[in-house]
C-alpha cells in the first residue's frame, strides 16, 4: 500500500511538468466540456450496388449465374436446389432433410468421404451442405487455379452420392444423440412447441425430427428421395470470384449439362394458413428457477408486399441488443438476459416469433410487457431519431454482411429459395430507407396483435400456473 500512494504522489507532482499548465490540463478533461462536444456526423450510407450477373439455363432447366469478382485468387460456388428442405419431408419423416443433406459428401459414386475430403482440401478448399425449409444448399470453394476440380467434385456428391451403410448408421446414431440432448433444453422443447401451434399441419411447423423418423431412415430412403429431390430444373448454381464468365459457364455445361431429372418431382408447398387459432401451451420442468417464453403467430412469405417494412418493424421492436422488447425486459425491468421478437419469412409462408428465458416470478410480468410492446408499436408512429438508428443498424448490418464473395453467393441463392429476384441484393437496403413510420405502424398492427399470438411456456407449473390464467386456459402438455 506504501508503494502504490509512493508513486500515486510521484504521478501527481510530476503532472504539471508533464501536461503544462495545470488549469489547462484541468479544463481540457473536464467532464462538462467533453458532455457538450458534438459527436461526429455518420458518413455516408454505402448501399450494395446489384452486381452484374451472367444468367444462363442448360437444357436440363437448371440455373446458372455467374458473379465475376476481383480480389483473392478464389472461387465460390453455391448450388441451391428448391423443394428439396424440410417442407419436402413427409409426416413419418419430419427433420429427414437434415440426414440428408449432411450425407452427401459422406461418399460418392466415386470416393469415400475420406477422399471427397481430402480431394477438396488439396484444392484449397471444402464442399458442404446444409437444409433449409424450402431448400437444401451445398456450398463449395477452392483456389482459382482449381476451379474446374471443385466444379467437377461438387457435381460429383450432388448428383451421385452412394450413402455407404456405415456412414449412414453412423449419421442415424449421431441425430439419435443430438435429438436426446436437445429434447432436455428448454429452448428446443418451446420452439418446437411454437412452431407448430402457429404452422399446425403444414410442414413448416414440423421440421425437428423424431426418435421414430430417424430410426426409419435407410440408404435406400435416402436414394429414393435424393432422386426425387434433386433435379436440374430445380437448380440454381451461383458462381463467384476471380473466374471469368466463359469459363464458369464451360464448366458448369461440363460438370451438369448431362445431369438429368429422374421420376415425379416433389410438389411445391402449399401456402401457409394464415388464420391459425391462437394456442396456450404450457410445458411442464418441475423444479425449474426460470421460464422460457415464446408468443408466435402467423406472418407472411419471404416475397409478400409487407416483407421490406415488416423487417424494419421486426428489427425495432425486437431485432438488436437496442430493440423495444430488450430495453424494456433487460435493461429496464432486469427480466432476462436477452428478450427477441420479429418475423421469420420462408417461401410460402411465416411466422411471428419473440421469446426469451425469465425468472419463475416475473413470468406473467413478462408476457404482459411482451404485449405492451406489440401493442405500442402498431399503435404509436415511432419517432424519427429511432427510425433512422434502426435504418442504419439495418443497412450496416447487411453491407457487413455481404462484403465477401461466399456471402454474396450464399444470398443470392438463398433469395432465390424463397423467391426473390437477384436484383434484390442491391435493393434491400434503399428500400429500407423508404420505409416510413406509419409503414411500421401499419405493418405492427397487422402482425404484432397481441390477439393472433400463440403462448408458449416451458417451466415449473407449480410456480408460474397462476400467473398464467390472466391469458386465458393452457393446455399442460408433455411434449
Amino acid at each position: 500500500m506504501k508503494k502504490l500512494m509512493l508513486t500515486f504522489a510521484i504521478a501527481m507532482a510530476f503532472a504539471p511538468a508533464v501536461a503544462g499548465d495545470a488549469p489547462s490540463a484541468a479544463k481540457a478533461v473536464s467532464p462538462t466540456s467533453a458532455k457538450s462536444l458534438p459527436m461526429p456526423a455518420y458518413g455516408k450510407d454505402k448501399p450494395i450496388p446489384t452486381p452484374q450477373i451472367v444468367k444462363k439455363t442448360l437444357a436440363n432447366g437448371m440455373t446458372v449465374w455467374v458473379v465475376p469478382r476481383q480480389g483473392l485468387p478464389r472461387v465460390d460456388f453455391v448450388l441451391a436446389v428448391r423443394g428439396a428442405g424440410y417442407a419436402a419431408d413427409d409426416k413419418a419423416h419430419p427433420g429427414f432433410a437434415s440426414i440428408l443433406a449432411g450425407m452427401l459428401n459422406e461418399g460418392s459414386a466415386k470416393r469415400d468421404s475420406r477422399a471427397i475430403a481430402e480431394a477438396a482440401q488439396g484444392m484449397g478448399g471444402s464442399v458442404a451442405a446444409g437444409p433449409a425449409a424450402d431448400g437444401i444448399v451445398v456450398s463449395a470453394n477452392a483456389l482459382a487455379s482449381h476451379a474446374g476440380e471443385m466444379m467437377s467434385l461438387l457435381a460429383e456428391v450432388t448428383r451421385t452420392p452412394s450413402f455407404p451403410d456405415r456412414e449412414v448408421e453412423l449419421a442415424k446414431a449421431n441425430a439419435l444423440q443430438a435429438l436426446r440432448v436437445s429434447e432436455t433444453t428448454p429452448r428446443f422443447r418451446a420452439e418446437r412447441a411454437i412452431s407448430q401451434a402457429v404452422y399446425g399441419a403444414h410442414p413448416y411447423g414440423h421440421t425437428d425430427p423424431t426418435a421414430e423418423a430417424i430410426n426409419s431412415v435407410s440408404r435406400d430412403l435416402l436414394r429414393a428421395e435424393h432422386a426425387k429431390r434433386f433435379r436440374p430444373d430445380r437448380a440454381l448454381l451461383v458462381v463467384t470470384g476471380r473466374v471469368k464468365e466463359a469459363e464458369a459457364m464451360k464448366l458448369a455445361q461440363a460438370a451438369f449439362g448431362d445431369w438429368k431429372a429422374q421420376g415425379q418431382a416433389v410438389a411445391d408447398v402449399a401456402p401457409v394458413p394464415a388464420n391459425a387459432k391462437p394456442a396456450r401451451i404450457l410445458l411442464p420442468r418441475a423444479g425449474s428457477v426460470q421460464s422460457t417464453i415464446r408468443i408466435g403467430g402467423p406472418g407472411i412469405a419471404a416475397s409478400a408486399a409487407d416483407q421490406v417494412p415488416l423487417r424494419l418493424a421486426s428489427t425495432i421492436l425486437g431485432g438488436g441488443f437496442s430493440s423495444r422488447v430488450n430495453i424494456n425486459l433487460r435493461e429496464e425491468k432486469g427480466y432476462t438476459y436477452g428478450a427477441s421478437a420479429g418475423a421469420r419469412m420462408s417461401r410460402a409462408g411465416g411466422a411471428i416469433v419473440g421469446g426469451a428465458d425469465v425468472r419463475n416470478e416475473v413470468t406473467g410480468a413478462a408476457l404482459n410487457e411482451y404485449f405492451k410492446e406489440y401493442k405500442r408499436i402498431g399503435s404509436e408512429a415511432v419517432p424519427a431519431d429511432e427510425m433512422s438508428m434502426n435504418k442504419r443498424y439495418v443497412a450496416g448490418g447487411y453491407l457487413i454482411g455481404n462484403q465477401l464473395q461466399r456471402s454474396v453467393a450464399t444470398t443470392l441463392a438463398q433469395n432465390w429459395l424463397v423467391g426473390l429476384p437477384p436484383e434484390f441484393l442491391g435493393q434491400y437496403v434503399p428500400l429500407i430507407e423508404k420505409v416510413t413510420p406509419q409503414q411500421v405502424r401499419e405493418v405492427s398492427a397487422k402482425y404484432f396483435a397481441p390477439e393472433k399470438q400463440s403462448i408458449v411456456v416451458v417451466g415449473d407449473p407449480a410456480a408460474v400456473g397462476e400467473q398464467l390464467k390472466q391469458f386465458g386456459e393452457f393446455t399442460v402438455s408433455d411434449k
